[in-house]
């Protein structure tokens, strides 16, 4: 049996009438708070739609799904498949299986399903409290000092984790020290500041991001080029993100004798041991928690780990921690954000209909296009520009990985050589347009689902309109760097 790959010719109007239901869900969530809806509620009816007019024009793939199939590659197995009509894939069975099952990244909604039910789990040990007060014992209750401390712990976690779980772990001690030292005012500034810190420190090795990976692969990067390239950009962005942070939301060192004294007084009056019950369970709790993070580190090198990913370390994790509850395991269930989940399933469906409606292929055709004079002798300051800013912009409202794909794809057919600064503008696009909407990657909306988990206001508007200055001034950063280092 083959699989045989067909392309669907999809009209002009046809994707412009997709592309205006792209900028109407962006719309929409964008007014969340006047509409008085859900963002799973939002992206779900246009995930509906956009569901119901795919098949209505026929630009969706309804064939049944070939599983258990092995990739055709040597030259005897092209030529046998030509001869049976196509030639990509040989073996396995067809299932019938709807659209929108495949639609969804999986991997993605396990991370968050299986992250978020571990952190909480664990955080029953007593473990994130004892950790939340020592890093604020560290501080001595300058909030500045706390500050920093969180957000090199974020870039750290994001740079050797993924993303999302850097989020829900650094944002979990984060509550914990803002209400030690009662300080709830500026929970909205560190989250908000960490959300923005995981996209950085995704920049900083070549398997921090899928789209590193997707680009890094294709122009033959290392993992050690990667890094010495990228650090100097991420150490001074990082330093800058932190500088402007605590300037906008008006952290600032206790200077006052007195006041330093005072808050000295108050951390040292913390006992980081009340909220431990068993000190059995916490030392598990710490066992399992140091663990869940080298093995999530370390999933794309450990055999058979490897291959079903780091969702699956997640889920594993969570499950052997769900154990020690087994007896009332359903209580934690009810605190999964299941608005979250079913947002990204819903994003996910859209992005997909999207993408078969040739609306990204749209995109990476007009990026193309302005940059179809780029040869290995003549690509410009001009060119590494329009690509990050273009990549950026793109970013913010899709899915980032299908729109690094055909970037890398675009590069490869340009014939653009290896040492091209080309390919770093695309690196720092697709990870830096994260930070400019909170739909622009799942830790930035991680962040915001946790900020109105402790009932801090955020809205769509309210993010873009915060974040604006520390995206701009991270892109200008990025094109600086890259122009004039990396081109």
């Amino acid at each position: 049996m083959y699989l045989i790959a067909s392309e669907t010719t999809v009209s002009v109007g046809v994707r412009i009438l997709f592309a205006g239901l792209l900028v109407a869900l962006i719309l929409c969530l964008a007014l969340e708070e006047k509409l008085h809806a859900k963002k799973s509620v939002i992206a779900g009816l246009f995930a509906l739609v956009c569901l119901l007019l795919g098949s209505f024009f026929q630009v969706l793939p309804f064939s049944p799904v070939l599983v258990g199939s092995q990739p055709v590659t040597s030259d005897v197995d092209l030529s046998t498949a030509a001869e049976h009509g196509s030639g990509h894939y040989e073996g396995g069975h067809e299932i019938s299986m709807p659209v929108y099952i495949p639609a969804i990244n999986w991997g993605v909604i396990a991370i968050i399903l299986g992250s978020s039910l571990f952190v909480d789990l664990t955080s029953k040990s007593g473990l994130f409290t004892w950790i939340a007060i020592r890093v604020t014992k560290a501080s001595r209750g300058d909030p500045l000092l706390l500050l920093y401390f969180y957000g090199t712990m974020t870039v750290i976690f994001s740079a050797v984790l993924n993303n999302v779980t850097a989020m829900i772990i650094v944002g979990s001690l984060t509550v914990v020290s803002m209400d030690k030292l009662n300080l709830r005012d500026k929970l909205l500034g560190f989250l908000l500041i960490e959300g923005l810190l995981t996209n950085i420190g995704g920049l900083l090795t070549l398997i921090s991001s899928v789209p590193n990976i997707i680009v890094g692969t294709a122009a033959e990067i290392s993992f050690l080029e990667f890094f010495l390239k990228a650090s100097p950009y991420v150490v001074l962005a990082t330093i800058v993100t932190l500088m402007l942070g605590a300037r906008l939301f008006g952290i600032r060192r206790i200077t006052d004798t007195e006041q330093r004294s005072t808050a000295r007084q108050l951390v040292e009056g913390f006992d980081e041991n009340d909220g431990i019950e068993s000190w059995g369970f916490f030392y598990f709790s710490t066992a399992m928690l140091a663990l869940f993070i080298i093995t999530i580190a370390t999933t794309s090198v450990l055999p058979y780990i490897s291959d079903l990913e780091m969702g699956f370390v997640a889920l594993g994790f969570s499950a052997v921690m769900l154990v020690r509850f087994k007896s009332e395991a359903d209580q934690f269930y009810k605190a999964i954000d299941w608005d979250l989940i079913a947002f990204f399933m819903s994003l996910f469906v859209v992005i997909y209909v999207m993408e078969h409606a040739q609306v990204l292929n749209e995109i990476g055709n007009g990026l193309q296009r302005v940059l179809s004079n780029i040869t290995a002798e003549n690509a410009t300051a001009a060119d590494s520009s329009i690509l990050l800013l273009g990549s950026a912009g793109f970013s913010s409202v899709t899915d980032n990985i299908p729109l690094a794909a055909m970037l890398a794809n675009i590069l490869n057919s340009l014939g653009t050589p290896h040492e091209s600064g080309l390919w770093w503008s695309v690196i720092f696009g697709a990870n830096l347009g994260g930070n400019l909407t909170p739909i622009g990657s799942a830790s930035t909306l991680v962040a915001v689902t946790i900020m109105h988990k402790h009932k801090v206001p955020m809205s769509f508007g309210g993010f873009v309109k915060i974040a604006i200055p520390y995206a701009l001034v991270q892109i200008v950063l990025a094109l600086l760097y890259v122009v004039l280092f990396l081109r």
